[in-house]
């Protein structure tokens, strides 16, 4: 029998549909942002008008970085300390900060448990891609810092923010924690003195908090304590770190910076320590594989900053100014019909709630009318801050900019007080004339400038 011949293999017909696909990987679209850094394309406008704006968005203290840090930075590039380094960080700055974190908080720590990074928003993202799986729970306060929120969804963990209220002076106890908290959950993050709140959380807090974390959730379920503001404080205010509770230490990564408490957060040097050596050498790796290591001059300038006896003088000028500036911008605000604003105990932030404002104006129901697309990635408050920064030309950020998860139907901006004093009682000034013009703001919403 002659055997068929084989069915000929047909042209694949231009009707036949391809699957595309996408440029960019699925997950990218999950990563947020930080709006500190994204409405700078808007400054920018408006200063490309010929008018200067008073930046009141950006969390950067306004004071140059002391001299003694500043020439030690040049005396170590002199010396030729330019070439690669322990990516873990250079073990004399990692032994200054083993010192200083420990006597700080009663704890005993070595330099083989702390992993040096670029500035202290590494450590964020890379401990949720170090613990978490998908589907894992992280806990975060809302508001706060935008990186909690926008990492969470990247590495497909499920959000569980805890809103913050302003009764509580936006700091939480255990009892509104514990719902929050099961066996899935990986990671519970704490900021505090708070980023936008400037919440400060007392030690019975804490105690409370680490009760119920203790009690409820599983062994490999930790806490990010972000401690970057650590040294700006106010009224007699103390910086207590959960990692300082019994039975915490080895269930905390205590994180901070070189960027607040010296002003310089250009050199990008922050820290972390982690519960165990073996923790810390896992992050040592991503270092590797993200950036190799940190320029070892800067981490000299860190050392000397951390040790010198010139250092403390410096904070509490600094401090200092950020008080007197605080108490400035939260008189102004509290005289504006509409706006409440609480004393913020740290950090260099106010965080008034501008519901009567948005209200006065006609806002809440302004935004009610704009497309759906535009609802999705706005609130009322943030017209109002756009209208601020347009029309007034004060540069702010509004609630969203910092979790917004469950931020529907709360209405405040951050102010920093990192600006100059006299730019400040304008900037206040500013707002209150805008917090009451009505026609001013429904001639800005027909311009159609939103985000």
């Amino acid at each position: 029998m002659t055997p068929k011949a084989p069915r000929p293999v047909p042209r694949r017909s231009a009707a036949v549909r391809v699957t595309k696909r996408r440029l960019f990987a699925e997950r990218i679209v999950r990563l947020g942002t930080e709006n500190a850094f994204k409405i700078g394309p808007y400054l920018k406008e408006v200063e490309d008008q010929g008018q200067r704006v008073i930046k009141c968005n950006l969390g950067e203290p306004d004071f140059p970085l002391p001299t003694h840090i500043a020439e030690e930075v040049k005396r170590q590039i002199d010396n030729d300390l330019t070439h690669y380094c322990d990516p873990q960080g250079i073990l004399p700055l990692r032994e200054a900060i083993a010192r200083d974190v420990g006597a700080r908080r009663g704890l005993t720590i070595t330099p083989d448990r702390v992993v040096v990074f670029a500035g202290g928003k590494p450590s964020i993202g890379f401990s949720q891609q170090v613990y978490c799986n998908p589907g894992d729970e992280i806990v975060y306060p809302s508001p706060g810092y935008p990186i909690y929120e926008s990492f969470t969804r990247f590495v497909r963990a499920v959000p569980r923010p805890l809103q913050l209220e302003e009764r509580d002076g936006f700091c939480f106890t255990g009892e509104q924690l514990e719902p929050r908290i099961n066996r899935r959950t990986k990671l519970v993050f704490l900021n505090f003195p708070s980023n936008p709140t400037g919440g400060v959380a007392t030690r019975r807090q804490l105690e409370g908090i680490a009760e119920v974390f203790q009690r409820k959730a599983a062994p490999q379920a930790r806490v990010y304590s972000d401690e970057v503001y650590e040294a700006i404080l106010f009224d007699g205010a103390r910086h207590e770190s959960i990692a300082s509770v019994p039975g915490m230490e080895k269930r905390t990564i205590i994180a901070s910076a070189a960027s607040k408490t010296y002003s310089w957060t250009g050199g990008r040097v922050g820290w972390a320590v982690f519960p165990t050596a073996e923790e810390a050498a896992v992050f040592k790796n991503l270092n590797i594989n993200v950036y190799s290591c940190l320029p070892a001059y800067n981490q000299m300038g860190a050392k000397l900053a951390i040790e010198s006896p010139e250092s403390p003088p410096h904070v509490a000028r600094m401090v200092a100014a950020f008080q007197e500036r605080r108490d400035l911008v939260v008189r102004a605000l509290r005289a504006v019909p509409g706006i409440t604003c609480p004393v913020p105990r740290g950090a260099f932030f106010t965080f008034p709630n501008i519901a009567g404002v948005c209200k006065t104006l006609g806002a809440l129901d302004a935004w009610g009318r704009l497309p759906a697309t535009i609802r999705r990635r706005s609130s009322p408050s943030t017209l109002f801050q756009l209208f601020l920064l347009y029309s007034y030309q004060v540069a702010t950020l509004d609630r969203r900019s910092f979790g917004a998860i469950g931020s529907e139907g709360r209405h405040h901006l951050r102010i920093s007080v990192a600006t100059a004093l006299d730019d400040l009682k304008l900037a206040v000034a500013r707002i209150a004339e805008a917090a009451r013009d009505r026609a001013g703001f429904a001639s800005f919403l027909k311009q159609g400038r939103l985000f």
